[in-house]
């Protein structure tokens, strides 16, 4: 049995071997919540925004005008954005997935927060959202003409009227109303003073501008009939005319207004790839920090056995001698690196669990899923057994007659 042999001249170089396992013990926890972290990003760049993303392009404008009317100047710009060829649709929006503006709302099953609430993204619908962005409806319908106000003349701070119909999100609609139509309920939102407003409709999620967190659901959305006139226009194109579309764009909200500044003119597309630089940075920041600890912990290893390999030359001499293969000296070294790998490991995943813990209280990152653990052991048991073969078969193939002579 070769495990006590190893185990007593490990325990003669005990530091030497200790700083092995500690170095794989850290390499595993690093690595194991890098490659968590790193998927969460990736899984960021292919979340689903429920929009036409490659059809649509975005503006934001400010009048320099003082006394400029805003509802008015809003039904220019909408008739002369429309009049542009190619494109099929426009909307006056108060935020844009992946834009810098953010709305949102408190939503409530009753006045006094009884039961159930959350925050909620809120997208403002002046007619021809939902066809702008190319949303469905899935349950119930769309807003009537009559149900539509001007956003001059409502305040969600005042008693007045509510908002007179509300369409929420499937996974809002789910939220609230689990097991059950959202169709025909009561919600209140958007100041403690309004009333409560039916809810008419339930579309396909749509994502919520912001980062992640800045709502509990990156789904929970819903629209408003109400008409905006801050300057921002969604337009709906075809892929190839974007461009196109947006030089036109700008030259036909100068015709409606000279005296106006545009603020912002880009494609979705665009807003999408300038959203997620961050998320990009990140992966190719810890996917190089685990690859440098990979490739550090493969050259520990291997110095360590070449180190080994030297000082034993003699050892290997007389079992070579006394009738010990070339396969049992390989096997030798490759059961000493497989059992402090598995020392390492083992620690490695305790502090992956813990380094875990911290990332989630400081940083809200999820549970790391311990499906994570055991794919980084064999990954390390691997990137071990193949460290130490270069190293174990040169001690293999040395000659019996000449190492016995070595001191």
């Amino acid at each position: 049995m070769e495990i006590l042999p190893i185990l007593k001249i490990l325990s003669r170089n005990r530091t030497t071997a200790l700083l092995v396992i500690l170095e794989i013990a850290l390499s595993c926890a690093i690595i194991c919540n890098a490659v968590f972290i790193i998927s969460n990003r990736i899984a960021e760049l292919w979340i689903d925004s429920g929009i036409v993303e490659d059809e649509l392009v975005f503006m934001t404008t400010s009048s320099l005008l003082p006394d400029v009317n805003h509802d008015a100047l809003r039904r220019q710009d909408i008739e002369a954005l429309a009049a542009i060829p190619g494109v099929k649709a426009v909307s006056s929006v108060n935020q844009i997935p992946y834009g810098d503006n953010v709305w949102g709302s408190d939503v409530r099953l009753d006045p006094e927060r009884v039961r159930p609430s959350t925050h909620a993204s809120l997208y403002m619908d002046d007619g021809q959202l939902m066809r702008t962005f190319g949303l469905q409806v899935l349950e119930g319908r769309t807003f009537k003409a009559d149900e539509y106000l001007e956003n001059s003349a409502f305040d969600p701070n005042k008693i007045g009227p509510s908002v007179p119909a509300i369409i929420l999100s499937r996974s809002l609609a789910q939220s609230l109303f689990p097991d059950q139509s959202a169709v025909g309920k009561i919600v209140y939102v958007w100041g403690e003073k309004q009333p409560p407003s039916p809810v008419v409709g339930v579309i396909e999620d749509v994502i919520a501008p912001g980062a992640p967190g800045t709502f509990g659901q990156r789904y929970h959305t819903m629209i408003f009939p109400i008409r905006v006139s801050n300057g921002n226009y969604a337009i709906r194109t075809a892929p190839d005319q974007r461009a196109a579309v947006l030089t036109a764009a700008a030259k036909a909200l100068h015709r409606t207004d000279p005296n106006r500044i545009i603020e912002q003119q880009d494609t979705v597309e665009q807003m999408r790839k300038d959203f997620h630089r961050r998320d990009r940075s990140v992966i190719w920041m810890l996917a190089s920090v685990c690859i440098a600890l990979l490739a550090v912990t493969a050259f520990g290893i291997v110095g360590l056995a070449s180190f080994w390999v030297q000082q034993r030359t003699k050892q290997i001499g007389i079992r070579r001698a006394l009738g010990a293969t070339r396969m049992h000296i390989l096997r030798y070294f490759q059961l000493e690196n497989f059992l402090l790998s598995s020392s390492g490991i083992a620690l490695g995943l305790l502090l992956a669990y813990s380094l875990n813990m911290l990332l989630m209280h400081f940083y809200e990152l999820p549970r790391l899923p311990l499906a994570y653990l055991p794919v980084a052991a064999v990954l390390l048991w691997l990137l071990g057994q193949l460290a130490v073969l270069g190293p174990a078969r040169r001690a293999s193939n040395l000659p019996p007659a000449s190492a016995s002579r070595s001191v």
